[in-house]
């Protein structure tokens, strides 16, 4: 294998394989930006010179979470010192911060209480949706769907209906990590297993669902297991069409239980950032949009993802106490539009708002 050949047969129209990614993953030369290159070409081919944002924020409602994973420094025991969970009262004066934001979605994300059940997430999603008039709920992951049903005494399927009767708008395909099991073991090891996400997400395409796809990388798996991850995505994609977005989430290691055990002693380097969005872009060619992850990487390095295949900067967000916990900066929590913009139109790009399902609304 070489480099040349394998980008020269991807833009000839040619399937990326799965030993081609791996291949690519691991180049460590000059030839790192032939790759950003060529997934450059197949994004302009396909989606143009747009880049998307949406207006959206993030709401924390607890950190106490039953999985406490190796990959987490946000989640904690409810017996912590700083362990919180929101009343209802609190939820609804931050529903209420996000309405004054003008957010066109409000982002669920927390840890999964022990004591939560389908009807904690059904009355969320509804407060939400009272407070807030037509924003676009995204949130449940298929861990957290799994659990409620448990919870419940419901199956999954019964548990996504529920979800979208009480107003939920799509679902998060977070809590993916790398789906193989040899390294869910190891950095979060209580989660469901690959066949569970899997099952669940092509549950939630089956009751009309959209979701988005993601993939957390720098942490114990290979260049092997990066590869695998993204082909179980396009198998998906190619049999339900579910995925809106691939965003790549570079693990952050200070303070997480991985870090103290000694297990990863580094974030993932900027190689890796530009090599997971240009290979991920040529691999998924079922796939529009390839999000560059700024909460995780900054936006200077965002910017340089922007010219490796990525078309969309994600959401303005407002507050990310998961990603700063890690250790990302104060800078990890607020992304403002007039910055994007700039940020786009140095790389000759235009920036334009968008819906949390693409659809877009200025320009």
């Amino acid at each position: 294998m070489n480099v040349t050949e394998i980008l020269g047969n991807v833009l000839g129209g040619a399937r990326l394989s799965e030993s081609e990614a791996e291949f690519l993953f691991k180049v460590n030369t000059r030839d790192v930006w032939k790759i950003a290159e060529a997934a450059d070409i197949v994004r302009e081919k396909k989606v143009g010179d747009t880049v998307t944002y949406v207006r959206n924020m993030n709401i924390h409602m607890t950190n106490i979470c039953k999985n406490r994973c190796g990959l987490c420094a946000f989640g904690r025991k409810s017996t912590d010192w700083d362990a919180f969970c929101f009343t209802d009262e609190e939820f609804r004066e931050h529903a209420k911060d996000a309405l004054s934001k003008n957010v066109t979605e409000v982002c669920y994300l927390a840890g999964i209480h022990p004591k939560f059940n389908l009807n904690s997430y059904v009355n969320m999603i509804t407060t939400l949706r009272e407070v807030i008039p037509g924003v676009h709920v995204h949130g449940c992951s298929p861990d957290e769907i799994l659990f409620a049903a448990k919870q419940s005494g419901v199956s999954t399927k019964e548990a996504l209906l529920k979800l979208k009767e009480a107003g939920l708008g799509s679902v998060q395909g977070t809590a993916a990590e790398i789906l193989v099991d040899r390294v869910r073991k190891i950095i979060c090891e209580k989660k469901l297993s690959t066949d569970e996400w899997i099952r669940i997400i092509k549950e939630a395409s089956s009751v009309g669902f959209k979701a988005t796809s993601t993939i957390m990388y720098g942490s114990v798996e290979t260049e092997a297991e990066r590869a695998r991850h993204l082909s179980i995505l396009r198998d998906i994609q190619d049999e339900c069409g579910v995925f809106t977005e691939l965003v790549p989430l570079a693990f952050l290691h200070k303070n997480t239980p991985l870090e103290k055990k000694g297990l990863v002693t580094h974030d993932a380097f900027g190689r890796e950032d530009v090599l997971l969005v240009a290979v991920s872009r040529l691999f998924l060619d079922n796939l529009d949009n390839i999000q560059v992850p700024w909460s995780k990487i900054g936006q200077k390095m965002a910017q340089l993802c922007l010219t490796a295949g990525g078309n969309d900067v994600g959401g303005t967000m407002f507050v990310d106490s998961l990603s700063r916990n890690a250790g990302a900066g104060e800078e990890a929590d607020y992304f403002s539009p007039e910055d994007m913009r700039l940020m786009c139109e140095d790389v000759g790009r235009v920036l334009k708002q968008r819906d949390t399902l693409y659809n877009i609304l200025e320009g």
